[in-house]
């Protein structure tokens, strides 16, 4: 019997009408569209500069991670200060708990965004404060580098609409000015007299969020490596981490993680940070 007892099924009488009526178009067989709307943003995810909100946001499925708790000092430990966009937000609780009773691990309560948001007047002058002392400092851009944004520098159009390579947009960063930014990234950073510790940037799979293309961060990861040889800097290789398992550890179509991913890059982390901080 059919689970719908009310539809009637072609016969073999009727079957060659069917394909008649397909063919003259009178009947469409239905297809995905090629212009899909952009997928609803992840309610617990922190903006970045540049990036518009939803004009009617998803539920939350979640609370909000507590990467922005406020941090009291254990007197004694070194302090660990992490910068970086929306993938390192995710995984900073797993740091901080990989490192409990090791380090003071803080977080810059905010999404780092991409290199050219580090050097404006949202990023590195209030992130690092004068006088603040840190040992180690475990810093991220590229993924907003790479991302492709509308010429006044916005993510989406008025329409809602993702920058995307097939609307005319561009990168937000172009590689010569990611290497550029980079060092003198690096040159702020260093004023502070800690330890620097790059981490490189996730895969970026076909994502639902146009902006993002499949495989941009090679590049950028390619140049990223060539910087920090280049200026002594420590990198712990987090795309190298996720990539064997990425289908398992990244959401589909989503450059963000599962719980698991988060997890996987947090452990990561934890354990290049170890080895640069101060012997006791």
């Amino acid at each position: 019997m059919s689970p719908f007892p009310n539809r009637t099924r072609p016969t073999m009488k009727t079957r060659p009408l069917l394909l008649l009526a397909i063919a003259a178009g009178v009947i469409l067989p239905r297809v995905a569209s090629a212009d899909q709307p952009a997928p609803p943003r992840d309610p617990n995810v922190p903006l970045a500069p540049g990036e518009v909100p939803d004009a009617k946001s998803a539920p939350a499925k979640k609370a909000p991670i507590d990467s922005y708790a406020p941090v009291v000092d254990k007197p004694g430990l070194p302090r660990v200060l992490l910068m970086g966009d929306s993938v390192s937000i995710a995984y900073s609780p797993i740091v901080r708990r990989e490192l409990t009773g090791v380090a003071n691990v803080h977080r810059v309560a905010a999404n780092c965004g991409a290199t050219k948001t580090a050097l404006g007047g949202y990023g590195l002058v209030r992130w690092i404060k004068d006088g603040d002392k840190w040992d180690v400092i475990v810093f991220n851009h590229g993924l907003h580098d790479a991302s492709y944004r509308f010429a006044d520098g916005m993510d989406k159009d008025k329409d809602s609409n993702y920058a995307s390579p097939a609307r005319g947009c561009k990168p937000y960063v172009s590689i010569e000015e990611y290497e550029k930014n980079l060092h003198e990234i690096i040159g702020i950073l260093r004023k502070t007299g800690a330890e620097l510790l790059f981490a490189t940037t996730t895969p970026i799979p076909n994502s639902l969020a146009e902006k993002y293309v499949e495989n941009s961060e090679l590049p950028y990861n390619e140049v990223a490596r060539r910087v920090m040889q280049a200026e002594g800097v420590e990198v712990v290789d987090l795309w190298g981490v996720i990539k064997p398992d990425q289908e398992r550890l990244q959401g589909p179509r989503n450059v963000h993680f599962r719980d698991e991913g988060s997890e996987v890059l947090g452990k990561a982390v934890a354990e290049a940070i170890k080895p640069l901080l101060p012997k006791p």
